[in-house]
């Protein structure tokens, strides 16, 4: 073969990074070094694979046709030195804040304590960067809380995710809808999955929020709820911890029960080992 895989590495390189320099760091390599196993393999293709912009180099419409195909050539040269060398099977999993926080570890644990060898390599993000690391053939499978809108993938339902409108032990118990209109909601980000899923739940029976403060993670939702900051609504999984602690009580509504999917994502480049169904179950 004229072509070979370092060339195809430093081509995925050059492409998520951006420049030879920045490339030739992610892999260890001199940037004269990058530069020449780049310049080689596109003098053996008909047509170039990057546009020179200044300094940066921008795949184009040739790049991109190819860059899908030399990921999953890498991958499977990847998994193919992995099972000659007989070394435990690893899993890399990426999952939006709450999926890997609060659902995974235990899933996690469990797997490994039916296969002992097998490892599991797990990525924390928002819902955007696990849908980035499905598309760049990074993890073996993506678990995100709201819908998934980049195209090329393959997107399915996994479970039903429970939500529970909570606050302060100090709180009445029950509150009218009129109350839960005036109460002060605590809210993550626009754009995230869980803020998403609250809005849908909420929104058509309480119309707006006459008051609400931002916080930037579920945990620290759920802690401002504890010390009495507002009303949340979240996963029951995120809160289970201190509601059986007592510090946070689940507050009884007249709105009908409140739930969201959660999606897998997976590219279809990259088969699922068959251990993800035990983790995933």
């Amino acid at each position: 073969m004229r072509l070979t895989l370092r060339q195809w590495q430093v081509v995925v390189a050059v492409a998520d990074a951006g420049s030879t320099t920045a490339a030739g760091q992610v892999l260890g390599l001199s940037q004269s070094a990058v530069s020449a196993a780049l310049n080689e393999l596109e003098h053996q293709l008909p047509d170039p694979l990057f546009d020179r912009v200044g300094r940066r180099l921008l795949l184009n419409a040739h790049g991109r046709a190819l860059l899908d195909p030399a990921r999953a050539l890498l991958l499977a040269a990847s998994t193919l030195e992995q099972s000659a060398e007989a070394r435990p099977l690893q899993l890399r999993v990426a999952a939006s804040t709450t999926i890997g926080n609060y659902l995974l570890p235990a899933r996690v644990a469990a797997l490994q304590a039916l296969q002992p060898h097998t490892r599991v390599d797990l990525h924390i993000g928002n819902s955007a960067d696990v849908v980035e690391q499905v598309q760049r053939l990074e993890v073996d499978i993506g678990l995100i809380e709201g819908p998934c809108h980049a195209s090329g993938l393959q997107v399915q339902p996994w479970q039903r995710d429970e939500l529970v409108i909570v606050a302060a032990a100090s709180v009445p118990a029950r509150m009218t809808t009129d109350a839960l209109r005036s109460a002060r909601w605590l809210l993550r980000e626009p754009g995230s999955g869980t803020r998403e899923a609250v809005e849908q739940g909420l929104l058509p029976h309480l119309h707006h929020f006459a008051d609400s403060m931002q916080l930037g993670s579920s945990e620290a939702i759920k802690q401002a709820a504890a010390a009495g900051l507002g009303l949340a609504c979240l996963s029951r999984h995120a809160v289970a911890d201190l509601l059986a602690l007592g510090r946070l009580q689940m507050v009884q509504t007249g709105l009908p029960p409140l739930s969201r999917q959660l999606w897998k994502v997976q590219h279809p480049r990259r088969p699922l080992p068959a251990a993800l169904d035990d983790l995933l179950r």
